[in-house]
């Protein structure tokens, strides 16, 4: 075994690794950009490295940087994680010459299964069956819609170096096929360096099901079962579950035989993925295979009894896999729910800022929960905005679903924007709950997951009016101190006596248009005081979490005015650090509400801002290819009726 291990990654999956081989008694050296230095990962090892600035594509993406701080530190092996270096092949090689031993598969296999056309050829020699599509390399934007006329709408056009739901769209009529084949190329080129894509059929109500593969150096290689992971938006996975419902043994065998055979086929080792789309006939089709861990790979532990990080480093250390074929089992159900820092009511657009609260369900045996991050720490725009991952099992799936819906009721955060509330609702859809599963789960569900605004029950008015007038007591002491005023002077006193009696000590609440005025000289009942866990103030605002629910409130203080925001202001600037990559209408065009403007480019994804209202483009302030900053206004608009 390795005496120490460099972990060139961030984020929950390097505190993932360092637990485990601390555990196995093995050192670990974490790597982190200047933008991590106080990071969870970096506190956690046992040395550390910074290895640039913030941008990964200056840090976690310099492969000679991370081989340097091997060599410094001493580190036999070089721990990829997911993302970042981990499927690059190159870098695989490196290390392999550096004398390093690279914890993933070998370079030719990463290679193999690199380019998703490749691969498919690949998957098609060894008998794995393929969606139907053309998957060659003839680029030309009219051949590639003629093949989208021949295989039939819907088709998906997806990047051929992609991943993640990055370089992949949907499209239903040839009308609409040039455009989405530029956006396509767009964020493949800018996200994979590589801009060739593929085109397939999209089956309709899919399954997207995978199926975790290992292998050794000795030629040994094993499934571990079946994971779900239909629940997604924009190709990006939110819940994923072990084992797939409804799965029969005979269908599992199947998928299981599939994926070793792919795996065999390029000569695998170490830990992998196969993922498949499933039609409801049953007939399955290779998708790809991911060449490292994957981040939904705790549902596959809760479920066998395994830690795959270990067989990871055994297995890299030149140990055969552990277990046998038909050693392995599957015991109960598990749920992961992925906990982000983005506006679900904002096309789930990433969201940046300081953790100033965060509380997360405690570990159990039912209960795990796998974080990056801790309360202060800040969710930049550099990286994937991952919050946590929120982890359940239980004897079924009806029993881990009850321990999903309670874990995430327990989750409070504060300071940037976040998907609790959406993945409470999600959990609780009738097609969730009745595992009605496919990819299209979210769209179904738009109504329920979307409600109307509702204005916040009496009790959160209450508690809300009482954090702030204990704030404004606060306050009120403070000042009295700084005048050195004793504490016998009437100035300390709080209590609003007057001679005729006790004057009303009102405060002014704001809950969107709703304004409130409350007097708070009675407290709340104690059972509701006890039910909201946590009252937490950022920003100005008052974050009340009431039986599984968060409701922000600001005060309203003389001189506010109506305290309304700008819709149409905020409606144009930039909702995060970006580069601006298409401008969509003229200058001096006459627009309707809703009509798509600008596209900005942000943690590797496009964001397309649309007019807030009707009116006229006046003027951009950018060009296609500048980068701005979050809150500027990227162009002027005249509203008009």
């Amino acid at each position: 075994m390795f005496g120490k291990v460099l972990i060139a990654n961030r984020g929950e999956i390097a505190c993932r690794v360092v637990r485990t081989a601390r555990r196995l008694g093995i050192a670990t050296v974490a790597v982190h950009s200047e933008a991590d230095a106080n990071a969870r990962h970096v506190r956690l090892a046992d040395e550390a490295v910074c290895i640039g600035p913030a941008p990964a594509r200056a840090s976690y993406l310099v492969g000679d940087r991370i081989l340097a701080a091997a060599r410094q530190t001493g580190a036999q092996a070089i721990h990829p994680g997911y993302g970042f270096l981990s499927e690059n092949a190159d870098f695989a090689d490196a290390c392999e010459r550096a004398g390093l031993v690279f914890i993933g598969p070998p370079a030719s296999a990463i290679r193999a299964m690199g380019s998703k056309s490749a691969a498919k050829a690949l998957m098609a020699a060894a008998g794995v069956p393929l969606t139907p599509g053309y998957h060659g390399d003839k680029q030309d934007a009219g051949f590639l819609a003629a093949q989208a006329d021949r295989i039939g709408y819907p088709v998906l056009i997806k990047a051929s170096a992609g991943g993640g739901g990055k370089g992949m769209r949907r499209v239903d009529a040839p009308a609409d096929f040039e455009a989405a084949l530029l956006s396509c190329r767009r964020e493949a080129l800018n996200a994979f360096g590589d801009d060739q894509v593929l085109i397939e059929q999209y089956v309709l109500r899919p399954r997207h099901i995978e199926v975790q593969v290992f292998g050794d150096r000795q030629g040994g290689c094993v499934h571990l079962f079946e994971r779900d992971c239909s629940v997604q938006r924009r190709h990006q996975k939110v819940l994923e579950e072990a084992p797939a419902p409804g799965m029969t043994p005979e269908r599992r065998a199947a998928m299981g035989r599939a994926a070793v055979d792919a795996a065999r086929a390029v000569g695998y080792v170490g830990a992998g993925t196969v993922e498949f789309i499933a039609q409801p006939d049953g007939r399955f089709y290779f998708m790809e295979m991911n060449t490292r861990l994957q981040v939904e790979h705790p549902v596959t532990e809760l479920v066998t009894g395994l830690d795959l990080v270990e067989w990871q480093l055994r297995v890299a250390a030149g140990e055969p896999l552990p277990l046998r074929q038909e050693q392995l089992s599957l015991t109960g159900h598990a749920i992961e729910a992925r906990l982000y820092a983005e506006d679900p009511d904002k096309g789930f657009l990433p969201s940046t800022g300081r953790l100033t609260h965060l509380a997360l369900p405690a570990d159990s045996a039912h209960v795990r929960v796998d974080s990056g991050v801790e309360c202060g720490d800040e969710i930049t725009p550099h990286y994937d905005p991952m919050i946590a991952k929120l982890v359940v099992w239980d004897h079924d799936r009806a029993r881990a679903l009850a321990r999903l819906r309670r874990a995430l009721a327990e989750v409070q955060v504060v300071g940037v924007a976040n998907n609790v509330g959406f993945l409470s609702r999600l959990v609780a859809t009738p097609s969730f709950a009745d595992a009605d599963l496919d990819t299209a789960l979210i769209e179904r569900e738009h109504g329920r997951l979307f409600p109307p605004p509702q204005d916040p029950p009496e009790d959160v008015w209450r508690l809300a009016a009482q954090a702030e007038r204990q704030r404004e007591d606060r306050c009120t002491l403070a000042a009295a101190d700084a005048a050195g005023d004793g504490p016998d002077s009437p100035w300390r006193l709080l209590d609003g006596w007057r001679p005729n009696g006790r004057a009303p000590r009102p405060v002014t609440l704001r809950h969107g248009e709703v304004v409130r005025t409350l007097a708070v000289d009675e407290a709340l009942p104690h059972g509701r005081r006890r039910a909201a866990t946590a009252v937490a103030g950022a920003d100005g605002r008052w974050h009340v979490f009431l039986d599984g629910r968060v409701w922000v409130l600001a005060p309203v203080h003389a001189g506010d005015g109506d305290g309304a925001e700008d819709d149409v202001a905020r409606g144009l600037r930039a909702p995060m650090p970006g580069k601006v990559i298409a401008l969509l209408v003229a200058e001096g065009a006459a627009v309707e509400a809703g009509t798509p403007l600008l596209v900005m480019e942000a943690m590797k994804m496009e964001h397309t801002l649309q007019a807030p209202a009707k009116g006229v483009v006046s003027a951009f302030r950018f060009v296609a290819g500048e980068q701005v900053d979050e809150g500027v206004e990227l162009l002027d608009f005249e509203v008009r009726p």
